[in-house]
């Protein structure tokens, strides 16, 4: 069966979707990451089938998918298998789940598990790993993990020491948006260093506009855009290693490094000077909804916000998205010495529960960038991955396109997001809180941080 195959419906794939990127106020989910519908024009699904042959004879098999990512993200993901199938035989179900990660866990317990799950953070997988459940990824996926991604990435689909899940779709945190236009009428350049950022927010500042808009408002989650930002910090002013540290709670939770990021994260969200442009004081950063924060970028108020790759999904209709678009990004600039900014983010990995044959030519597909060309090729704006085989003009967003060229530069540190990293009672409970506290009520940064050390859970 050593052929190339096609997928069949290609033309099927092939959607109405332009070039022209205006991207809508719906979709993409700040988890998931998925595109927001719509195969992209003259699909290339191609593929070599050869890499499926040793697993034998899969004709009439079923492989089961079970995901957080649901309609409309979900179609991109279904037609991104149609070449495997062609190749295989086998029939690949998709089930997507808004009650993902409780419903998981049950039917983990109950003996209902998936052949195949997509995991939105490696502590539910080192969860799952637990239990016993989950099965080591085989060879060929471990293969194709170690030939296109950073190393950063299989350990954070490995738990202690054994590699289970390899990467899917990522997302970049690390960005600033802003109005090129408005950039270009005032003679700004986008800065490379931090000290060049808050030079231009001085700047900005000293003609009575304020630089910065922000929010952290979320509902029951409020508070998670806060945590990105310290984040963002701590890895630029104490490096990597100590952020790892300050993760896995090697170090104090208020260890002076960590609250030396915060004060500095304070030196932009609580300086009146600085915020909140077109949305009110410090405060109103807490009560803020995230999604509508930069919103002021595009009516003149604010000239610069922090928010992820996702944040595309939330500009209004008709928002035309690139460099001579309504509004861009540039990456977050490194502190100190200048070089290559490190890249925070997010993504999602994939965990089988069996080690079928089937199930494991399909993570093996899945780990391969034959997939990652697909999946950007028949998705929309929103989706992308860390692979390094993955062919950066495939992706129609340029923020997309630009999340891929930092995921790929072999000098960017990248780090996952370090409160899905935490317990879920601080990652997701304490921290949010904390950080609230400290824009609503003006907390200083030791007290915030000392009340997240005190509530970190003893084992």
């Amino acid at each position: 069966m050593s052929k190339r195959a096609r997928g069949r419906g290609a033309a099927a794939l092939a959607g109405g979707l332009g070039l022209t990127l205006l991207l809508t106020g719906c979709g993409a989910d700040e988890i998931d990451g998925g595109g927001n519908g719509g195969g992209a024009a003259a699909a290339d699904t191609e593929i070599d089938c050869a890499p499926y042959e040793e697993f034998g004879d899969l004709e009439g098999e079923t492989v089961t998918v079970y995901t957080s990512i649901t309609d409309p993200e979900d179609q991109p993901h279904i037609d991104s298998y149609v070449p495997f199938e062609e190749c295989t035989g086998v029939d690949v179900q998709y089930e997507g789940s808004r009650e993902f990660e409780a419903q998981l866990v049950v039917r983990v317990q109950s003996g209902n598990a998936p052949d195949i799950a997509y995991i939105p953070q490696p502590g539910l997988l080192a969860t799952l790993v637990g239990t016993g459940a989950v099965v080591p990824a085989p060879q060929q996926v471990e293969s194709n993990t170690d030939e296109y991604w950073d190393e950063s990435w299989k350990e954070y689909g490995s738990v202690d020491g054994t590699f289970y899940a390899a990467p899917l779709g990522a997302n970049a945190k690390s960005f600033v948006w802003y109005s090129p236009s408005m950039f270009e009428e005032a003679g700004y350049e986008i800065p490379q260093t931090w000290d060049e950022m808050i030079a231009l927010s001085e700047e900005i500042a000293a003609t009575g506009a304020k630089p910065w808009c922000a929010g952290i408002g979320s509902g029951e989650a409020t508070g998670w855009p806060a945590t990105d930002w310290l984040e963002d910090v701590v890895l630029r002013t104490a490096g990597p290693e100590v952020y790892d540290q300050w993760v896995n709670h090697e170090i104090p939770f208020d260890d002076p490094q960590i609250v030396e990021a915060l004060n500095t994260v304070g030196e932009i969200l609580k300086n009146p000077e600085f915020v909140n442009g077109g949305l009110g004081e410090v405060q109103s950063i807490a009560t803020t909804e995230f999604g509508d924060a930069g919103l002021p970028i595009l009516d003149g108020n604010c000239w610069l916000h922090r928010q992820a790759s996702f944040y595309q999904a939330n500009w209004p209709d008709g928002t035309e998205v690139g460099e001579d678009g309504d509004v861009f990004a540039f990456p977050l600039p490194p502190i100190g010495d200048a070089g290559t900014p490190p890249v925070l983010g997010g993504g999602e990995f994939t965990a089988a529960f069996n080690d079928d044959p089937a199930t494991q030519a399909f993570q093996t597909y899945l780990s391969s960038p034959e997939w990652a060309n697909i999946k950007a090729q028949v998705s929309g704006p929103g989706w992308v991955s860390a692979n390094t085989g993955l062919e950066i003009d495939n992706l129609v967003s340029p923020i997309d396109q630009l999340s891929a060229e930092l995921f790929q530069d072999p000098e960017a540190v990248f780090r996952f997001d370090g409160s899905d990293l935490m317990p879920g009672e601080i990652g997701a409970g304490e921290l949010w809180t904390q950080l609230t506290e400290w824009i609503a009520s003006d907390k200083s940064s030791e007290a915030a941080l000392t009340a997240v050390e005190n509530a970190w859970p003893e084992s």
